[in-house]
């Protein structure tokens, strides 16, 4: 069951009070401003997300790029900097763009949200903006038109900069996000939410295995468009040399990434059947509680009934779920029965986006695992290009997958948190604007149409970079720092 960490012994009297409240006023509630503002919500940071997913993976791929420009010398190098560095900044003024609407939307649409949180989530909120963005903002000017009016030394360490401040924004979105997972270090007072003790809010349960499950999401998304592009343009036999180098550095690190993404993975699972047992079992379709001594059966796919509390078809694989949820072949797995209906998450969307999100990652360690193996056998040279064309069109149609996995881990996070903005102490309903239904529903078309253009152009461009291809031509900076240079006066 739940396992509050908050500092006070007023926790199961805050939470009953916050019951009787939300049925005081659930009859009061305009069902369609609540589904809008959602839907709204949902759309907003669904498209905002793809985005900085990309930029995060990009820039740490630059980083590894400038090392090696620096270490071996070679100017291929510096070329495939020059290269994926305009796909990174294209990337970064986008998410720019749509995550300033995203952070509005919080004082437009969720006032209620902020009033009752922002004592602790506007002040994270403003740590990202204040110290991460400002940051990743100042060095990124130096990094992308600085190469030849600072020393090979200060130019990497800007683009160091510009990584360790990406990482670290993505640090304060998923604190602020796994706090409302779960509310350590707050207490409720009068119907207002007051912060005890900050270092508990900020290290909550939640955050090192979201922050890092989701970092190398970001890894492996961005490891995905390098090599989904660097396949595409040597099934074109276009610059085969400049692209089957960014290919092959793909493959390392997206090796090393899968597994690391598969251990953290069951990490953060784990972590959710201990927190929020109702959205594990929500995510399994998992309705009754185990017996002692026998362990939980895993449904490989199934057909949940909410109405019935029971699934309609399953094919289950017997204590596989005890195993996932506690390492235990007997563990106990509560099921949704356990909880009341007004209590439970909805089972479909979780259930169905939690199995895509781990196909797509298990289908990403193979394909890793298979391109090796031909890398190994000698298969991936500019003279065997032809003879590989199965394998990178399978890289070349994985473009998307990343993203793909993304947003359906966002799905189970969000959606099986329901009906909870901020997990057993605020419900989603009441941290709604109240504002007419009218008005979010022409702002959701109005932003909706707004993001299509913007997609759209972020294509077009995306296209035109890619299809020009790497600069060959102009000059590159030397290598040497001046004061290396010799003096032949």
């Amino acid at each position: 069951m739940f396992e509050p960490r908050l500092m006070s012994d007023r926790r199961a009297a805050d939470i009953t009070l916050i019951r009787e409240t939300w049925r005081s006023i659930q009859g009061l509630m305009d069902p369609t401003l609540v589904l809008l503002s959602r839907i709204h919500f949902f759309i907003t940071i669904g498209f905002h997300i793809l985005f900085p997913v990309l930029t995060i993976g990009l820039i740490l791929y630059l980083v590894i790029l400038e090392a090696l420009w620096l270490v071996k010398r070679q100017e291929l190098y510096y070329r495939q900097l020059r290269f994926w560095g305009r796909l990174f900044l294209l990337n970064f003024a986008i998410g720019v763009v749509t995550g300033v609407v995203m952070e509005f939307q919080f004082g437009t649409n969720w006032a209620r949200f902020s009033q009752f949180a922002g004592g602790f989530f506007g002040n994270i909120l403003g740590f990202e903006a204040a110290i991460a963005f400002a940051a990743e903002s100042a060095f990124l000017g130096l990094m992308m038109f600085g190469w030849k009016r600072v020393s090979k030394g200060i130019h990497f360490f800007s683009t160091c900069m510009v990584a360790f401040a990406a990482v670290l924004s993505a640090f304060w979105i998923m604190d602020a996000n796994s706090w409302m997972q779960h509310p350590s270090g707050v207490v409720v007072l009068n119907g207002r939410m007051e912060v005890v003790n900050y270092y508990q809010a900020i290290f909550n349960p939640f955050l090192w295995v979201s922050f890092f499950h989701k970092l190398i999401a970001c890894i492996q998304t961005a490891l995905l468009v390098v090599g989904g592009i660097s396949a595409w343009r040597l099934l074109k036999e276009q610059h085969t040399g400049f692209f089957l180098r960014s290919f092959k550095i793909s493959l390392l690190l997206g090796i090393l990434a899968a597994p690391l993404q598969i251990i953290t993975g069951d990490a953060i699972g784990r972590t959710v059947y201990r927190y929020q047992p109702e959205k594990g079992a929500a995510m399994d379709s998992h309705w009754e509680t185990n017996p002692d001594g026998s362990g939980a059966a895993w449904s490989l796919v199934a057909w949940p009934d909410p109405q019935a509390q029971k699934n309609r078809f399953s094919i289950e694989i017997p204590a596989v779920l005890s195993i996932l949820a506690t390492h235990s072949y007997t563990g106990k797995v509560a099921g949704l029965r356990e909880f009341p209906p007004d209590e439970r998450p909805p089972v479909i969307l979780p259930f169905y986006s939690f199995r895509l999100m781990v196909a797509l990652g298990l289908f990403f360690f193979f394909l890793s695992l298979v391109s090796i193996v031909q890398w190994r056998r000698g298969r991936l040279t500019t003279a065997a290009i032809r003879e590989n064309r199965p394998l990178l069109h399978m890289w070349a149609w994985s473009i998307p997958l990343g993203y793909m996995a993304m947003e359906a881990g966002w799905v189970v996070r969000e959606v099986g948190r329901q009906p909870w903005s901020i997990y057993r102490l605020q419900r989603t309903a009441e941290g709604v604007s109240q504002v007419d239904s009218s008005a979010v529903f022409v702002s959701l078309l109005i932003y909706s149409c707004i993001y299509l253009i913007l997609f759209a152009a972020f294509l077009l461009f995306s296209v035109k970079i890619i299809s020009k291809g790497p600069d060959a031509t102009s000059e590159a900076p030397s290598i040497t720092d001046p004061s290396e240079q010799t003096d032949n006066r």
